[in-house]
């Protein structure tokens, strides 16, 4: 027998052990799934490491595996150890981080199909609706039957009472195994047969076209096969013709696999330039004996916007390929991930993939083959591309890597920009971090020589930043009194680059036509009923739509409380901000970007085009518009409302402020004309605001680091947030504050602050009452210790059984 160290795709904290005969015609390797027993179920497990004997000590009884589900391992055995650092660092189950990091459906599992009897139904039949055990019963009594996804839901609640339905006849419980829900996708292809045959002249018109519109397909994708489909296309008479010189073995006919294309239509790129700036080439001087070095290097790379740290990427990444090393780019949005793609895919061709939430299952499945064959050395996407499976990794790029988009902030609560240091550090890569505005705790590490500085402190051609004159509004004299929309500046400069010809930009990071609906007679504000949130006006579609949650209802025309037609909608978004503006300038074309415009690649992908040639005349947008594009004929950026971060609960809210204003006032000015940017504010004096209208990054880093040294936050310190959460506000109060009393009893002494319990500043979600705990220490061991030992107490002991508690390391949001 060998022995098998596996993790299984559910919430289990270690690694099992299960055996395997030598003589099975697989041969067992990290990185292969496996189905094996799990109690009384069948769960899919992955291979972490094999071995010959167990230790001398072992007491437990080793279960064999059930079946190999894969030939070939999905992941190769050098990121083990980064899956076991995931899962220490993040306090999270390791085999539920390998679940989450393959393509989706590939988690067989066992299963329950309940079937009911010609007994069951007649008793059924007979029983009252009110005796009915819930909604459920009305679909099992009319279908005779409930699948297994229904029945894992129903297990939790309604175990004992269908186990004494089995034993009474009514019903059986058959035991199933699911299958993957994706699996390769395979077409129909034919080749030309290369041995001798008698001349072409014998053949028929069709024969010989096919025969043609073969050799054409062939010669044009370099590849001996063509799929009957692209076939067709080429020579809609090939399908009859096909048969017959099969017959004659003239052709080879096969099933072979095929990828689903998830590029589609390719993005704008800019053209490689002729020549470096002279920044761009100090910078790659730097890094060229990094990456020929082949040992982990970590860069950061400051660029102002505008200054050419695409291309350094680039190149970067081509002298990576020359070394034969894999390459991964990391960027914190899909939207940004289609912005870059452009640029690679028209240096690199199909060396090339993809990997984001945005593919479809299909699509992410065949990326990931690609990328596990080896035919894919460059990989592009958003945060879950860290777990590309690339063999031979090189070089990692972190694109806008101040950004909290890294952060996932449900289920497996990991920083995907850390997590690539890592990584890098592992694979003995060099990583670059690259930001206009990098994050405070990654310019620390910058100024005490963890990471290498390089700095681009000029824009490319020696272009200007744009000039930024910021408005106050409370010095704004409007006639109703009420905060004004738009000040005099912002107009008329949004005017003035309408007539000159130009493009603006209008930046506000608030989408929907208004933030809340009041009514003028009671004061009651129309609310989500499963989160302590007011609800989005979006009139454009005549609903009122939760951003945290997704409810939505039509728009209301009464007040629910007392019945008042008197609503108004108060507060404001991109879609108030449009319909403003095509009234101020019913000449002009006004397109909007925000997650409402854009949800498909092809719509934004429109947008994006309409941009470049000159279609849009003024783009209004949320921070979607304000990273990564080059639009060389905008010249004018307004910021309607500057202060929207600066009032929440978080210690990052100026530096967020800073970064936000800084890389929006960067798409001003890329072009032959200089730019000007309009911000509004009601806090012109706060120095997020003062730094980013002279663009002073060091300042606004010294005033951070000031504020933060005093009050020992990060880098000066490490940050654990612990979330308690439940269905049951009393519930959730409850053990909040129990387990803040177990905190202050195991942490005193040991340097550690404990701030809270208290509610969190959404106090509900989803359904679910929020309290939060923070631990903070300069002590990272004795905060992951104290954590460990709050965490390990079920919330059965604590007193509530529907209490979840949940570990954010290193949290980005505290909202």
């Amino acid at each position: 027998m060998s022995f098998l160290e596996v993790a299984v795709a559910s919430p289990i904290a270690t690694t099992l052990t299960y055996s395997t005969p030598k003589s099975s015609t697989i041969r067992p390797v990290a990185g292969l799934r496996l189905l094996v027993p799990l109690g009384s179920r069948q769960v899919t497990g992955y291979i972490l490491a094999c071995f010959d004997s167990l230790p001398t000590d072992n007491t437990f009884k080793i279960r064999p595996i059930s079946d190999y589900l894969d030939s070939a391992p999905l992941f190769p055995a050098a990121m083990v150890p980064f899956f076991r650092w995931l899962a220490d660092y993040y306090q999270y189950p390791i085999g539920e981080i390998i679940k989450g990091a393959l393509p989706t459906g590939l988690s067989p599992q066992s299963g329950r199909l309940i079937v009911m009897t010609d007994t069951g139904r007649s008793c059924f039949n007979k029983m009252p609706e009110p005796e009915w055990p819930g909604p459920w019963f009305a679909k099992f009594l009319r279908d005779g039957a409930l699948p297994s996804s229904t029945t894992r839901k129903l297990w939790r609640t309604e175990q004992r009472k269908l186990e004494k339905w089995a034993e009474e006849g009514l019903i059986d419980i058959n035991q199933t195994i699911s299958t993957d829900k994706i699996k390769e996708k395979t077409e129909l292809c034919v080749r030309t047969n290369e041995t001798e045959l008698p001349s072409l002249a014998k053949l028929k018109i069709s024969e010989q076209k096919t025969l043609a519109a073969i050799n054409r397909l062939v010669q044009a994708a370099h590849r001996p096969w063509v799929s009957s489909r692209d076939l067709a296309k080429e020579y809609p008479g090939s399908r009859k013709a096909l048969a017959s010189l099969a017959e004659q073995q003239r052709i080879l006919v096969d099933e072979r696999p095929v990828y689903r294309d998830p590029f589609g239509e390719q993005p704008p790129f800019y053209p490689k330039p002729v020549a470096l700036t002279s920044d761009q080439q100090s910078a790659l001087t730097e890094l060229a004996p990094a990456i020929h070095a082949k040992q982990y290097t970590p860069f950061l790379v400051h660029g102002i916007t505008g200054s050419g740290k695409t291309e350094v990427y680039l190149r970067a990444t081509s002298l990576a390929l020359d070394e034969g090393r894999d390459v991964l780019v990391l960027v914190p949005e899909i939207a940004l991930a289609t912005q870059i793609e452009g640029n690679f895919l028209s240096r690199f061709g199909d060396r090339i993939a993809i990997l984001h939430s945005g593919l479809t299952d299909g699509e992410r499945f065949d990326q990931w083959r690609r990328i596990c064959t080896g035919q894919a050395k460059v990989v592009i996407g958003a945060r879950s591309a860290l777990f590309a499976p690339l063999a031979n990794l090189g070089l990692i790029i972190v694109d806008e890597e101040h950004d909290g988009a890294y952060k996932q902030e449900d289920n497996f609560r990991y920083n995907a920009r850390d997590a690539a240091v890592m990584r890098a550090s592992q694979c003995q890569a060099v990583i670059l971090l690259g930001s206009a505005t990098p994050s405070i705790i990654s310019f620390y590490h910058g100024t005490t020589g963890k990471y290498r500085l390089i700095s681009l402190p000029k824009r490319v051609a020696e272009r200007s930043l744009p000039t930024v004159e910021v408005v106050d509004l409370k010095a704004v004299p409007t006639i109703s009194g009420k905060p004004p929309l738009f000040s005099p500046q912002l107009i008329n400069a949004v005017k003035e680059t309408f007539n000159n010809g130009d493009q603006s930009l209008i930046f506000l990071n608030r989408r929907g036509f208004a933030n809340l609906l009041l009514c003028r007679d009671c004061g009651h504000t129309i609310q989500c009923t499963h989160c302590n949130i007011s609800l989005t006006l979006h009139q454009k579609s005549g609903k009122l739509i939760c951003h945290y949650c997704g409810f939505s209802i039509k728009s209301a025309a009464i007040c629910p409380q007392c019945q008042s037609t008197g609503l108004t909608a108060m507060g404001f978004g991109t879609e108030r901000i449009e319909d403003e503006l095509r009234a101020l300038l019913p000449s002009a074309n006004i397109g909007r970007l925000d997650r409402d415009t854009t949800s498909s690649r092809h719509n934004y992908l429109s947008i994006l085009k309409a941009v470049h040639q000159r279609e849009i005349d003024i783009l209004i947008g949320t921070q979607m518009i304000t990273k990564g594009h080059h639009f060389p004929h905008v010249t004018m950026v307004g910021v309607v409302w500057a202060d929207s971060g600066l009032g929440l609960p978080d210690y990052k809210a100026g530096e967020r402020t800073f970064q936000l204003l800084t890389q929006v006032f960067g798409r001003a000015g890329r072009g032959e004309k200089s730019g000007h940017v309009v911000v509004q504010t009601y806090h012109p004096d706060h120095y997020s605001i003062t730094n980013s209208q002279t663009h002073d990054y060091e300042s606004l880093y010294q005033e951070e680091i000031r504020l933060r040294r005093r009050l020992s936050f990060p880098p000066f310190s490490r940050l654990i947030n612990i979330r308690i959460e439940g269905p049951h506000a009393k519930e959730v109060e409850k053990i909040a504050l129990h387990l803040g009393q177990l905190a202050r009893q195991q942490g005193a002494g040991n340097g550690i602050d404990i701030l809270g319990p208290a509610p969190a500043p959404i106090h509900k979600i989803r359904d679910l009452f929020r309290w939060q705990l923070l631990l903070k220490s300069g002590n990272l061991r004795g905060l992951r210790v104290l954590c460990a030992s709050l965490t390990s107490s079920k919330a059965s002991t604590l007193g509530a059984t529907s209490v979840k508690l949940l570990v954010d390391v290193d949290p980005e949001s505290m909202v």
